[in-house]
């Protein structure tokens, strides 16, 4: 048999497709994923499944939609009774390994918002029969990352595997406030570690005043990107040691918000250069004018996970910060790539770079993801080098979805995929015609008095978004309006176009019904 090749997937957080250089951004500096894309392949069209961190991470992991695997939103961690396109990279005798963030379960501990709720004058049913599921991954196996638990590492309490991992070292969260492993590890360094994370903590600083941000007194030395790449090198060296292939994943929990790159990383772009958008300020959408009007009143409190307006000064100033972060994981990404190089490695080592989901990042006056299908939330980079592979393309513009990771690396590696699997191995087959987005919200938030359930689809030329229990949805020409300013969806010119997209996305929904399990006999 033909020596499998060994695989470096690096994936990162909250990260849209135009903030590399290789992907037509002139200010960010990231000379080392530019140097993946440079002698690889370059996806142009790639979209996530789901714009949000746990269903499309179980997503790239199972190589399913979010209505298939059940993480419909964060908070519902990835069933252990689906398999994990790394369980048959294990089972082919690959060494697996993940270094940093995971997010295939919860880490925050809260309550959920959303549970069960008994009705007056109805009998109540018995606690395991409240759920479709009786197996409704709640339990011990399921609270592996929650932070309150944390007390040792989770290598140590999981039992055999996590997911097809056989190595895992853990950074949760994000930012300065990242823990799990890393955070065992930095209390480790230094004593005083927890005095210098937070903004109760942070290191003054009159230049950059903005939501989620501040100048964190965590050394460059000790924040999670560093250990990350220290970790990841210290893995390639024992894979060195043997002649298994491996499958490491390096996943920064960067450039998530709040936005604190440390040390020279938080001053090394100049917000006052920062291009905003072209459709900043410049959407008339119900919930858009809700968050612009709680912003300048002052009702909201910017200061969670959900999306928020901001003004010309904040924009700039999380775009630089943002871009701090993403330098920092470039030269991270470097120091792992020459090791791979040093180690004799790197002619059998496929390198995938990609990221779970994007940022408004200022698109019309927003910040963070949630709710709203625009490009920079569902499109995302993803970049292939094989150094022994099919000869690189330079630039794929065909649509692909974060589905089909699982499918091109099994198929790369010679492995059979599970049946039930829906993406497609991207270097062997056609693009399809559309792909999908799935979206469901857990709570209501600024601009939405109920939690969403949102479908897009996106075609060669168009993005359209339907939406349960709201009186409005969306439909743009990508062609003539890139940055999505022009909402068609009631427009009567564009009626017939309205009736295609929508047989489409029908048709793309009925393909994506599930196809497992296998029958066991006929009927």
């Amino acid at each position: 048999m033909t020596k499998r090749p060994n695989f470096l997937f690096i994936i990162t957080d909250q990260h849209r497709a135009d903030h590399l250089g290789c992907y037509g951004n002139t200010v960010v500096q990231t000379p080392n994923i530019d140097g993946i894309a440079a002698k690889g392949t370059r996806w142009d069209r790639f979209h996530v499944a789901n714009p949000i961190c746990m269903p499309n991470r179980a997503s790239i992991m199972t190589g399913r939609m979010p209505s298939l695997h059940g993480a419909r939103h964060n908070g519902i961690p990835l069933n252990k009774d689906h398999v994990t396109f790394v369980e048959l990279l294990q089972d082919a005798g690959y060494s697996t390994g993940l270094i940093g963030k995971s997010h295939l379960q919860s880490f925050t501990g809260l309550p959920a918002t959303n549970t069960f709720t008994a009705e007056e004058g109805k009998q109540v049913p018995a606690e395991g029969l409240r759920d479709a599921y009786k197996r409704n991954r709640h339990g011990e196996e399921y609270e592996l990352e929650l932070t309150p638990k944390w007390d040792r590492p989770l290598a140590d309490r999981m039992d055999g595997h996590f997911y097809g991992f056989d190595h895992v070292e853990i950074a949760a969260d994000h930012a300065d406030k990242a823990c799990g492993d890393y955070l065992l590890w930095a209390r480790d360094q230094r004593a005083d570690y927890d005095d210098l994370v937070g903004p109760e903590n942070a290191l003054p600083d009159g230049n950059i005043d903005a939501p989620q941000a501040w100048r964190t007194a965590v050394p460059e030395e000790l924040y999670s990107t560093n250990w990350i790449a220290d970790r990841s090198e210290a893995f390639l060296a024992e894979q060195a040691k043997g002649d298994a292939p491996f499958f490491l994943q390096m996943s920064f929990p960067d450039p998530h918000h709040p936005f604190t790159p440390p040390g020279k990383y938080w001053d090394m772009y100049d917000p006052d250069e920062m291009e905003l958008p072209a459709s900043f300020g410049k959407s008339d959408l119900p919930p858009i004018r809700a968050m612009r009007e709680a912003m300048e009143q002052g009702t909201d409190p910017r200061d969670n996970q959900n999306p928020f307006a901001v003004t010309e000064a904040e924009a700039r100033a999380i775009i630089a910060l943002t871009y701090g972060m993403i330098t920092m994981i470039d030269d991270a990404v470097g120091r792992v790539l020459k090791q791979l190089e040093d180690l004799g490695l790197a002619e059998d080592t496929v390198v995938i770079f990609t990221s779970d989901h994007g940022d408004y990042m200022g698109d019309h006056g927003l910040m963070l993801k949630l709710l709203m299908h625009y490009q920079g939330t569902i499109r995302v980079p993803f970049i292939w080098n094989d150094p022994k592979g099919p000869a690189p393309k330079g630039c794929d513009t065909g649509l692909a979805s974060s589905i089909d990771i699982s499918a091109t690396i099994l198929a790369r590696a010679g492995i059979q995929p599970f049946n039930g699997i829906q993406g497609r191995d991207l270097m062997t087959s056609e693009p399809p015609q559309a792909i999908l987005v799935e979206e469901d919200s857990q709570r209501s938030m600024t601009g939405f008095e109920r939690p969403q359930r949102v479908r897009t689809v996106v075609t060669d030329r168009y993005r359209m978004s339907l939406r349960e229990g709201e009186d409005w949805n969306e439909l743009y020409d990508l062609a003539s309006d890139p940055h999505e300013m022009a909402n068609l969806y009631d427009h009567p010119d564009y009626a017939s176009v309205r009736h295609e997209v929508t047989e489409i996305m029908l048709r793309q929904m009925i393909n994506f019904q599930d196809r497992a399990p296998l029958p066991a006999f006929r009927a």
